[in-house]
């Protein structure tokens, strides 16, 4: 069983506290519903990539100035993460659009627009590869 890292642990108490602060604490009207999809430490804590997905529209335009608005933010919560956390060293905050999730919606409908397309082709006959299974 593979061991859990500092930096694992680290990185997960920093998205949970990222998560809080994002949504309670930065009062900049143009931040989105920001989520806090997962954060990465470098090995010597001085980095922290936090990846970041957004709620609703998420047009470059959209990505874009909300990352700008946590990058000026990333001072604010560093300060905070300071108080809430004891660690000798916080990580500078790196943020990052993560498009892991867009990509997972956008391969779940082409699935979903592939089995639709063959069901319509197909109607209900089964066709000969499921009749080969069978006997």
């Amino acid at each position: 069983m593979r061991e859990f890292k500092r930096t694992d642990r680290v990185a997960d108490q920093l998205q949970k506290e990222l998560a809080v602060l994002i949504q309670r604490e930065v009062k900049d009207p143009r931040l989105g519903m920001v989520t806090v999809s997962g954060v990465e430490v470098s090995r010597d804590l001085g980095y922290a990539d936090v990846h970041v997905t957004l709620l609703g529209e998420d047009t470059p335009e959209r990505i874009k100035e909300n990352l700008k608005v946590l990058k000026q933010a990333a001072g604010f919560l560093r300060g905070q993460i300071a108080r809430r956390i004891k660690l000798r060293h916080v990580p500078e905050l790196r943020f990052h659009y993560d498009e892991s999730v867009v990509r997972g919606q956008r391969l779940s409908s082409l699935i979903d627009e592939a089995v639709e397309s063959d069901r319509v082709r197909h109607g209900d006959e089964s066709s000969p590869e499921d009749e080969g299974e069978r006997g």
